[in-house]
């Protein structure tokens, strides 16, 4: 089997960086959006409301843990918090997170807005806040499906999944 290490050494802090850039610019549209709402108590509806706070958390979330890994990895790459199987768990755990989260939204919209000829508060906020939650759970997918692809070949050569990642 080729040797990875070089590309997850290049790939890791840029993939978490996506991650931890969308995030970052997710976690603060819902987190606006969830104030403009309280501040007027506005909400177009309950389960809109709920999606929206539960966002707001699944970006703060991927944001703090994203940058987490980024550290981890330069600081303490031999330690078990960057290792194949940590990286698996939260990785799925998180994939679970966006693709509830961001699906559930999308089902409160209706399916997607055309603000245009929507009654909607906020529209473009809440397509922005949709498109954005895709955005990271298409990521998140990515990475799940590359953290399984080197997990497979640890096990495979033999090595355990509490093992370096690189």
């Amino acid at each position: 089997m080729a040797d990875t290490s070089i590309h997850i050494r290049r790939g890791h802090p840029i993939f978490f960086g996506l991650l931890l850039f969308f995030a970052l610019i997710e976690g603060c549209i819902t987190a606006w959006l969830v104030s403009r709402y309280n501040d007027h108590d506005t909400y177009p509806s309950n389960s809109i409301r709920d999606r929206l706070k539960f966002l707001v958390f699944v970006s703060w979330w991927t944001v703090f843990f994203s940058a987490a890994y980024i550290a981890a990895f330069y600081t303490a790459f031999l330690s078990f918090v960057a290792s194949i199987a940590s990286h698996l768990a939260w990785l799925a755990l998180t994939w679970i997170f966006w693709l509830s989260s961001t699906a559930a939204f999308t089902a409160a919209l209706g399916g997607g807005q055309r603000c245009g000829s929507s009654t909607l508060t906020y529209c473009s906020q809440n397509v922005a806040a949709e498109a954005f939650g895709w955005i990271e759970t298409i990521l998140i997918s990515f990475g799940l499906g590359a953290i399984l692809f080197i997990g497979i070949g640890a096990i495979r050569r033999g090595d355990r999944l509490s093992g370096e990642l690189a």
